[in-house]
């Protein structure tokens, strides 16, 4: 499994990609900082759901600063 799976490997304030729903099937990658984790599981397949600085929603697909 990979990195952004876990929900401990990701931190309020890391630099991260996420793949925003409407942008699911083209895979467009969207850069910024976890504003708040919206996943309470410990690990999830398809990503951790986090909440960027500028409001937008995704899975996080890259950890870019731990």
């Amino acid at each position: 499994m990979e990195n952004n799976m876990y929900r401990c490997n990701i931190r309020l304030g890391s630099r991260v990609k996420i793949v925003l729903k409407k942008d699911q099937k083209s895979g467009k990658l969207t850069e910024g900082h976890v504003e708040r984790i919206l996943t309470n599981r410990p690990v999830h397949t398809r990503g951790i759901k986090v909440m960027l600085t500028d409001g937008q929603i995704g899975r996080v697909q890259q950890i870019l600063e731990p």
